[in-house]
């Protein structure tokens, strides 16, 4: 473990901010000790960072914009792929890192430093491509655009389950779109976040950048919320449960400002009749147990056809009895550790408000012990046979429980009950019809931000924009036209004839 860290350079104690070149002496007393969930030793310790402490990063980070903003935007974009590059150099560590400290498998650690690298490539080629439209005047001799500028301050607010990887989504596009980042990572995931502070920090000095464009700052709810709040933070992009989500937008509502929310979301994948049962079973697998449950794109939900659905729940008793749990670190774990034991307790919450519901366990639901799983965070993934109207079914429990739902008659009485919930994230169809798959697609389909076929609702690429509706938020993060979100819109008009005409064929003498 010390060598990762060590090449990262993750300190016994480490400071509550940094401002990308340099870091806090920090002026706060509480300490906060990180913990592995894979086996509760200590890791390392950060402090957390006090008001005043904040007040600095966000007056450095002002500074800084006024310079990074008239870097042209291919410029900015070099900085960022060498970003890229020195992600390269540290995947394995970083990776290393993210299972240990959040718990998921390694080569799911591995996965989110390259979605890391991705969203880096990514964000270089969009560099040049910060487009605008041209429009035709209804006035002569006069022309109409629009162009983006940047915003400033752009917060974002991260969650446990994706340590780095949704950070890079907001702040490389934010960056190569020209404006700065301060960053306030999750408190039970911090270190993952130094690690990508540090690694940034050797590309800003190497560059002779002033500091203030990639900002990190340590700390609890009371540090996310001086950023909700903050005039100075034009836009707020959070990621987490709808619970916090309503706070952060209500509190950036009342001044005007704008968020970007990634909030929770109730997946479902519909397997119908003419579903390759054999594909759907290993993407369902994955989605159900894949970061112990622990996505927000996690499968949450089955709706499966009556005529097969005995067949499907055989098949997955069958898988979720021998799933390989344990270290994340360790080859062929599939399933590593929820992130604490409060989430641990959540789990069996959950179970137990099913089962007086009526549900019915079919795999799964303990929570382990014994030497090597004396923390108390290893749990067996569960397999319920559930109502859609339960209660605790109409909620996301961040954890691996699949609900088994019966469906019956046609597809759409299948589609009525995955958008038959709250939230609106991701969803899933596997069927070798044409007809199903497009009436899935289509307006009366899927209500969900994300719509599948033949493939699970976990594991968007980077090139697509990712969010959803409803209760998820309605923000779009990553891939297609989703850095508008970090720049202000402007329109134009410019007149180049000798005379004054006005739109609409107003007349106005004077």
């Amino acid at each position: 473990m010390q060598d990762f860290l060590k090449q990262l350079n993750i300190d016994s104690h480490n400071p509550a901010y940094s401002t990308g070149l340099k870091w806090g002496p920090t002026l706060s007393n509480q300490q906060k000790e990180i913990l592995s969930p894979v086996d509760n030793k200590l890791i390392a310790s950060v402090q957390w960072a006090t008001p005043d402490e904040y007040n600095h990063v966000v007056q450095t980070a002002e500074a800084a914009f006024i310079h990074w903003r008239q870097i042209p935007a291919p410029k900015r974009g070099e900085i960022v792929r060498q970003i890229g590059d020195e992600l390269r150099k540290h995947k394995t560590a970083l990776g290393r890192l993210v299972s240990y400290e959040m718990g998921k498998i390694y080569q799911e650690g591995l996965g989110e430093v390259q979605e890391m690298i991705d969203v880096c490539d990514f964000a270089v080629g969009l560099s040049r491509q910060l487009y605008g439209l041209t429009m035709h005047s209804e006035r002569p001799l006069h022309r109409m655009y629009e162009q983006y500028h940047p915003l400033g301050i752009v917060g974002i607010i991260s969650a446990f389950n994706f340590p780095v990887a949704v950070w890079s989504w907001n702040a490389m596009l934010a960056a190569v779109c020209g404006n700065v980042c301060i960053w306030k990572p999750s408190e039970k995931t911090p270190l993952s976040a130094i690690a990508c502070q540090r690694i940034i920090s050797k590309v800003l000095t190497e560059n002779n950048l002033p500091e203030g464009i990639f900002n990190l700052i340590l700390g609890d709810a009371t540090i996310g919320h001086s950023l909700a709040s903050d005039k100075r933070v034009p836009l707020i992009s959070a990621t987490g449960s709808t619970r916090m989500g309503r706070k952060v937008g209500e509190t950036v509502a009342n001044r005007l400002g704008k968020s970007l929310l990634e909030l929770g979301g109730n997946n479902a994948i519909i397997i119908t009749p003419n579903a390759d049962l054999e594909m759907a079973i290993r993407a369902v697998t994955f989605g159900a147990v894949g970061t112990c449950g622990q996505r927000c794109t996690s499968t949450r939900r089955l709706i499966i056809h009556e005529s097969i659905y005995q067949t499907v729940v055989e098949r997955l008793v069958s898988i979720y009895v021998k799933l390989p749990i344990g270290n994340p670190l360790e080859d062929g774990v599939l399933v590593g550790p929820l992130i604490d034991k409060q989430a641990a307790q959540n789990f069996t919450q959950a179970l137990n408000e099913v089962k007086k519901a009526g549900g019915k366990i079919l795999a799964g639901g303990e929570i382990l012990s014994g030497e090597k799983y004396s923390t108390g965070t290893y749990v067996t993934p569960a397999l319920v046979e559930a109502q859609n109207d339960y209660a605790i079914v109409q909620e996301e429990t961040f954890g691996p429980i699949l609900y088994l739902i019966q469906y019956k008659g046609n597809l759409e009485n299948a589609i009525a009950i995955q958008n038959n919930v709250q939230q609106g994230l991701s969803s899933a169809i596997f069927s070798l019809d044409l007809r199903e798959v497009e009436i899935f697609l289509s307006y009366a389909g899927s209500d969900c931000g994300i719509a599948n076929v033949n493939i699970g609702t976990s594991g968007a690429e980077i090139g697509g924009a990712f969010g959803g509706e409803k209760e998820t938020g309605g923000g779009r993060e990553s891939g297609s036209d989703a850095w508008k979100a970090y720049m202000r819109r402007q329109t134009n008009t410019i007149n180049y004839s000798n005379e004054l005409p006005l739109a609409q064929g107003i007349t106005f003498e004077v």
